[in-house]
């Protein structure tokens, strides 16, 4: 994009690693971290990437320059440091893109440090702080140029508390893209042993937030009506583990149709989704859902709940089947509809809402065109604001 060649971007995450990886290991183990840059790099903008790390580092990865920076001794934030001033000076940048929405104080020292540059502030799954916190968040949202949700009702919230001035600019943007790609399920049921009509696959923590139970309760409501039906979970976090097996232990609807696969290597889940008929989250919240990207990259069709984020990944009924939180009825009713499409059509119509959505020339796209608006003379006219949107 010729327009957007000369937009210079620093994408800046405030987020100290409480595991203290090294930089090389955050490149490899936060697929966010590299896939945003390089998106935003894919639609024409010169990108560098600001990272807070325990261990100051350069690394170029894909074209895109890499800078971690380390606190100074005895301080748990990068947003003093010298090195981040001269860095800022050296970038000479025309935007700032700060990932997430709790570093008041780092933001409003980095408005300082850079006076006069557009800094575009991107929601991650944020909540509004408590009551105590919020004169610091609404100094935040005063010197941000814009904040961008993967949905507008998201920044709902925020505004009910007080937090978002009238003229403050919201946009639509997606957290980040996905780089899986469809396959041959045949072949990928093969290697992964997994099966069912449907067969039906769950990627997501074991927690309240994910609410496996009412997936359970779905799930076994459908397989009354579809008895060759299997539901496969992957899951990290688990403090409801104890509960998913005792839920499927006593349920015979569902003791042989539900598998718990356990933590799964990221790449052997591009294979789970190649061979899975259909895609189920019972998500109460989400700031976008990086596992649903990947299953639409993948052409799975999904059965998601009603949230905002996913209404709008899912662009707002285009593709996929909805129901509302802890629904368990409704999903059983989702799960049947979905059951009884024809899968490769289905399939193919999921890739190409992808590609046009939530791919990396999508993202890119659509980062570039936030870029250009926001860097643009007449950028501010062509956004939606709160005011306008009330």
């Amino acid at each position: 994009m010729d327009h957007c060649s000369s937009r210079r971007v620093a994408q800046v995450s405030f987020f100290l690693d409480p595991q203290r990886r090294s930089p090389e290991q955050m490149l490899a183990d936060w697929p966010s971290l590299v896939d945003v840059a390089e998106a935003a790099r894919h639609g024409g903008t010169r990108v560098a990437v600001i990272q807070a790390s325990a261990t100051a580092a350069y690394v170029e990865h894909n074209g895109v320059p890499y800078h971690f920076l380390a606190p100074d001794r005895g301080e748990s934030s990068i947003a003093s440091t010298r090195v981040l001033r001269d860095l800022l000076e050296r970038l000479d940048v025309d935007l700032l893109h700060v990932h997430g929405l709790g570093f008041a104080a780092e933001v409003v020292k980095l408005a300082e440090l850079a006076p006069g540059i557009p800094i575009l502030l991107q929601d991650h799954a944020d909540r509004p702080p408590r009551f105590w916190r919020r004169t610091a968040a609404r100094r935040m949202f005063d010197v941000a140029s814009a904040v961008a949700f993967c949905a507008r009702e998201q920044a709902v919230p925020f505004e009910r508390d007080g937090l978002l001035g009238p003229r403050c600019t919201l946009l639509e943007l997606p957290e980040a893209p996905a780089r899986f790609t469809p396959g041959d399920r045949a072949d990928a049921r093969r290697r992964t042993g997994i099966r069912g009509s449907p067969c039906v696959l769950s990627v997501g923590h074991f927690d309240d937030n994910k609410d496996p139970l009412t997936v359970l309760d779905g799930v076994s409501l459908a397989a009354r009506l579809l008895p060759d039906l299997r539901l496969w979970c992957c899951y990290g976090k688990a403090p409801l583990l104890s509960e998913v097996r005792s839920r499927v232990g006593r349920d015979p609807w569902l003791r042989h149709r539900v598998h718990l696969l356990g933590r799964v290597p990221h790449g052997e889940v591009e294979h789970l989704m190649r061979a899975a008929d259909l895609f189920v989250l019972g998500s109460r919240r989400e700031g976008s859902g990086y596992a649903l990207a990947e299953a639409l990259a993948c052409g799975l069709p999904p059965v998601v709940t009603d949230i905002p984020s996913f209404r709008a990944m899912l662009g707002r009924g285009a593709v996929g089947w909805t129901w509302p939180c802890g629904d368990p009825r409704a999903l059983r009713d989702a799960l049947l509809e979905a059951a009884a499409r024809p899968r490769a059509p289905l399939a193919t119509e999921v890739r190409q809402h992808f590609d046009r959505e939530l791919s990396f020339p999508a993202v890119g796209r659509k980062l570039a065109d936030a870029y250009l608006q926001l860097t643009s003379p007449r950028g501010a006219l062509a956004a939606t604001t709160h005011e306008d949107a009330a």
